[in-house]
């Protein structure tokens, strides 16, 4: 091995050990992609992450975007505060763009089909592992994330399988296969060490007008920590009061009533005439 320059040398020296002479050798070296610079996230237009689709997101990601091959974290504190609808413009155009898969392993729910259509997900391009035990998922996450046939890989895995040592495995397959990767983990681990590029937090934020989810960045990669952030990612539901829906449920229970009364005074008189359940009508013999 090369002795390395002594530290009185006048020179920069390069991560191999090349001395940095020229002041254009020191402009590539500080341009270089897994340089940061903390004063500032890189602002060049060629950021390369998969768009979020939400302006406010893209500007504090490192990439412009999530990671094309690396692993992140969405951190919630239950299932179904809207972390998906963070992900869905992304992966609506993955899944029309690319040839690759788009990897869920062991989800807590059943995707439904026709709201990943309605999202711009071709379900077609889904596969739906569902291991045995967490280390099956472990295994499979890992896998699909190296194999080079995902594009995407959503990951729904046990506290305890994610020790440190598996979690830089699973960043190290998600750079080797270019595959962006997804860990879906509660809010407690965010305590806890982890080698993944990027950690969110994701909160649901109530409000009348529209849906809102509000979201953090606790770890980026070439860039601190951000502040607490809300955005707007569609409608609000229909939200109706309690005497609202008891009208509602009368009026429907009311409408059954009235249709299940209309058989069977149907079914009575076909009875009375002598017609059979396929239409056809018994003879009568007439009495002389």
């Amino acid at each position: 091995m090369a002795a390395a320059p002594a530290a009185s040398s006048r020179y920069a020296v390069a991560l191999d050990g090349t001395p940095v002479r020229r002041a254009g050798d020191m402009t590539a070296l500080l341009s270089h992609p897994h340089l940061w610079r903390a004063r500032h996230l890189p602002n060049e237009p060629g950021r390369s992450g998969h768009a979020t689709g939400f302006a406010a997101l893209d500007d504090a990601l490192h990439d412009g975007g999530w990671p094309v091959a690396g692993l992140m974290e969405l951190l919630c504190a239950t299932h179904g505060v809207g972390e998906l609808r963070l992900l869905m413009p992304a992966l609506a155009r993955l899944s029309q763009a690319e040839a690759r898969w788009i990897v869920w392993v062991a989800p807590p729910f059943l995707p439904y089909a026709p709201a990943l259509l309605e999202a711009g997900v071709m379900p077609g391009k889904v596969l739906l592992v569902r291991p045995q035990c967490q280390r099956d998922a472990l295994w499979a996450a890992e896998k699909a994330l190296k194999s080079g046939a995902a594009c995407a890989v959503l990951a729904w895995l046990a506290e305890p399988s994610l020790e440190v040592h598996a979690l830089r495995r699973l960043q190290l397959a998600a750079q080797e296969g270019q595959a962006w990767g997804t860990l879906f983990r509660p809010v407690a681990a965010a305590n806890r060490s982890s080698m993944a590029e990027l950690r969110i937090l994701v909160e649901s934020e109530r409000s009348q007008t529209c849906d809102r989810l509000a979201f953090s960045v606790l770890k980026r990669r070439g860039g601190w920590a951000g502040a607490r952030t809300a955005l707007k990612v569609g409608q609000a539901p229909i939200r109706h009061g309690r005497e609202r829906f008891k009208e509602r449920l009368a009026k429907w229970l009311g409408t059954r009533r009235s249709a299940s009364t209309a058989l069977a005074d149907n079914a009575a008189s076909n009875r009375g005439a002598g017609v059979r359940g396929d239409g056809t009508t018994d003879a009568v013999d007439e009495c002389p």
